[in-house]
């Protein structure tokens, strides 16, 4: 059998079901490949040994007694970013403001994920308090592809990315405000879906402007599937929530597409940025794939003009002036991070409730400017994996926001607009003598997950799967 740290999350849970391992073996796989390969990509804040068993441990106890056998992720290892609390486990959010914060509760996803039948083997590593999308913090290694080590895994959820992408578990929790998801998805090779606003649940979280989201990276389309099912539904005291799919997601992969009509957008919206021409090359490469799938194609054009997404960046800095932290953890938080709360400070309730209202006005713009499209094909990102420390400025915070909106230009309109869009590892290139994942995204109306998954799922099927860099390496 291939090795159990190698199946995807749906064929892990077959194998504990059907009593080919048990959860206890899978944990203990896990853990073991965690300690021997996880350091050298920065994979995990920390592990979760004693935890991890425990709930193996009791699952497979469960089973014994002929329960649990139905759970979706029955002995799945799925680690859970560091930015939400696990009761028991250091919580430092990728934060020295945090060192040595042990959590007393459990995020409301903590418990879901549990409930479908996980196992939590650690806490993956995130930048400070998820602001960038790299991840370097001052609590920790950098999260760094497995393509590449000297390449960043991207960030917010880098971390998680490295963790799935170096074979040690088949999907890992992480979020997404402004592409954080799809971002380590792109750099490490992976399938990384931001859902409709509304689509899954804050629980006991404040819901804020609506920006972020929570979801998994994995290795396949249908592994993002069923953790979208496992997650997906509102919560009570939810203010809003997307309108519920007519079937599973996971029934979704398996739907043929229909005839959409596909808008193609290479040009960056968020900030005036060159594309290299890897990324270009994917988005061709995607393009023939999706027009041999039937599907319709032509030029989309940008939603909205670049100095309109300012409104993001006031809402993001305000986003960081509200992290409740005393006055005295200032001066141990990182430049970014305190000069991106100097900006919050500086932003009047006038201009913040415009801010917002800016942000509804793109969503507006987006949907207008998209309207006769079912999906947009854009690259994911503008450059191929960033040279860890290559985006990262601490004596030029504001240069450092300036280069990440660069190397980011499309994703965070799905952030704001709150539509739904899932980055694919389509496209691999030789860059300086290695060869490197190029990832595209395609986005969808509001509520259109199951459009994405359907499309995604046949992408997947006409490449013959995505390649992983554990398949060939050590």
């Amino acid at each position: 059998m291939t090795s159990l740290t190698e199946l995807s999350a749906l064929e892990v849970a077959e194998v504990v079901r059907s009593g080919q391992a048990s959860a206890v073996e899978v944990a203990e796989a896990t853990l073991a490949r965690a300690e021997a390969v996880g350091a050298s990509v920065g994979a995990f804040a920390r592990l979760a040994p004693d935890l991890a068993l425990a709930q193996a441990r009791a699952l497979d106890a469960r089973l014994a007694r002929g329960e649990a056998v139905d759970l979706p992720l029955l002995g799945v290892p799925c680690p859970i970013k560091d930015l939400n609390p696990v009761a028991g486990v250091g919580w430092e959010a990728g934060s020295a403001a945090l060192r040595g914060t042990v959590a007393e509760a459990d995020d409301d996803l903590v418990g879901w994920f549990r409930d479908a039948g996980t196992v939590m083997p650690g806490k993956t590593a995130t930048c400070e308090f998820g602001l960038t999308c790299y991840t370097e913090s001052a609590v920790g290694e950098p999260a760094r592809t497995p393509w590449d080590p000297t390449r960043s895994a991207g960030g917010s959820s880098g971390g998680a990315a490295a963790a799935v992408a170096a074979g040690i578990v088949p999907i890992a929790h992480g979020s997404d405000g402004g592409g954080s998801l799809r971002i380590p998805g792109s750099a490490c090779g992976l399938v990384a879906l931001k859902a409709s606003r509304g689509r899954i649940g804050t629980g006991a979280r404040l819901p804020g402007p609506g920006l972020g989201i929570d979801g998994v990276l994995s290795r396949t389309v249908r592994d993002t599937a069923v953790a979208l099912d496992v997650l997906a539904g509102p919560r009570p005291g939810d203010t809003y929530h997307a309108p519920p799919p007519a079937t599973t997601f996971l029934a979704a992969c398996d739907r043929p597409p229909t005839r959409l009509r596909v808008g193609v957008l290479a040009t960056p919206v968020i900030a005036e940025a060159d594309v290299h021409p890897a990324c270009l090359a994917a988005l061709e490469h995607a393009a023939a794939l999706l027009e041999a799938l039937g599907l319709d194609l032509e030029p989309a054009p940008p939603p909205f003009e670049v100095a309109a997404w300012d409104a993001f960046a006031a809402v993001w800095s305000v986003g960081a002036l509200q992290i409740p932290l005393p006055e005295a953890a200032e001066p141990l938080l990182m430049p970014l991070t305190r000069w991106l709360r100097d900006r919050g400070r500086g932003v009047s309730g006038l201009e913040y409730a415009l801010a917002l209202a800016g942000v509804q006005q793109l969503t507006r713009d987006v949907a207008t400017a998209w309207d006769r499209f079912d999906l947009v094909l854009t690259p994911t990102l503008a450059q191929p994996p960033a040279p860890v420390g290559s985006l990262r400025n601490d004596a030029d915070p504001a240069a450092d926001f300036a280069a990440q909106t660069r190397f980011t230009p499309w994703t965070s309109v799905y952030n704001l607009s709150g539509r739904p869009a899932i980055q694919l590892p389509l496209h691999t290139e030789v860059i300086d003598g290695v060869e490197l994942p190029i990832g595209i995204m395609l986005g969808a109306r509001f509520g259109a997950e199951a459009t994405l998954l359907s499309v995604a799922a046949a992408l997947e099927n006409s490449v013959g799967g995505w390649r992983h860099p554990f398949a060939d390496r050590p």
